[in-house]
């Protein structure tokens, strides 16, 4: 179609063929092609040169259209390809967010201010199999070494985040910069994580220092724990990314012996990661460090 338009704007198969780069026999040859594939007469002559039938006509006037969107998709990909335009779609976990994520995200809008960005809290289950499907550009997740190796899936390790003990001002404790582990065996507990990767390093510390913890008190957000420790109920164990806000009434310590430490990645789909914004985010969420 674009060698008929060529044709028909030049007047000439001559014409067209010096325009185009190809023979006046080649240029021919696709104007019957075309003929044939549509059962119609696409020119005709008109003295020396040819003009186009009322289906030639036609037919010029639709490949005018598919050369102008032809020539807008070719922009749209090249903006895509160098990270001008698109979206990033991401899902990530509360704790991860004023902390590791919205620098890394600030980077993004400053090295690509034309990606529309897309972030949204989501459960770490189903954070992963929505990059699974596609749904999701990346995920931030906490992951067990065993649990990093998904077909179609890579995963990037982004930092090891320690767990702190988390004990009222007035603990015997808090005299201590560092704290044993086993010294809270006997501590009534103020739980801070929901079942789940989160709470299984709490758990097999706890069961190395050679004991089972005894919640007292549950609470699913940092916040609300670090409030049921300073009003007494007992001690816990937050992760450093939980304490960017610490209440006036709890003093945070070193664990050793040993430390609770969950390992926080991000999941992309494995062939990805040709996506400029997206590759900008993952070094910026590696280079994104603890308070």
């Amino acid at each position: 179609m674009q060698v008929l338009r060529a044709v028909v704007n030049s007047g000439s198969v001559t014409a067209a063929a010096a325009h185009l780069g190809y023979t006046p026999s080649a240029i021919s040859q696709q104007v019957a092609v075309l003929e044939k594939e549509t059962g119609m007469a696409l020119l005709e002559r008109a003295g020396r040169g040819v003009a186009p039938t009322a289906a030639g006509l036609l037919l010029t006037r639709y490949a005018a259209v598919i050369s102008r969107h032809l020539a807008e998709a070719e922009t749209a990909l090249a903006d895509l390809r160098a990270g001008r335009a698109g979206r990033l779609t991401l899902r990530y976990f509360a704790s991860v967010g004023p902390t590791l994520l919205a620098p890394a995200l600030a980077r993004v809008r400053r090295e690509h201010p034309g990606v529309a960005i897309d972030p949204k809290l989501a459960d770490p289950d189903d954070a992963l199999s929505e990059v699974s499907r596609g749904d999701a550009d990346l995920a931030v997740v906490v992951r067990r070494p065993a649990e990093t190796h998904q077909q179609g899936i890579r995963t990037v390790h982004l930092l090891d985040d320690a767990y702190r003990a988390v004990l009222p001002s007035g603990h015997p404790l808090a005299a201590h910069r560092v704290v044993d582990l086993a010294d809270l065996a006997g501590e009534p507990w103020v739980g801070s994580e929901p079942p789940g990767p989160c709470l299984t390093p709490i758990i097999e510390a706890c069961a190395a220092a050679g004991f089972s913890p005894d919640f007292v008190a549950q609470s699913e957000d940092y916040p609300t724990a670090q409030g049921f420790v300073a009003a007494g109920l007992g001690v816990s164990l937050i992760p450093r990314l939980g304490l960017s806000t610490r209440h006036p009434g709890v003093v945070i310590r070193q664990v050793r012996h040993p430390e609770p430490i969950r390992t926080i990645h991000a999941v992309i789909r494995a062939n990805s990661t040709q996506q400029p914004a997206l590759r900008t985010l993952l070094d910026a969420l590696k280079d994104s460090t603890l308070p």
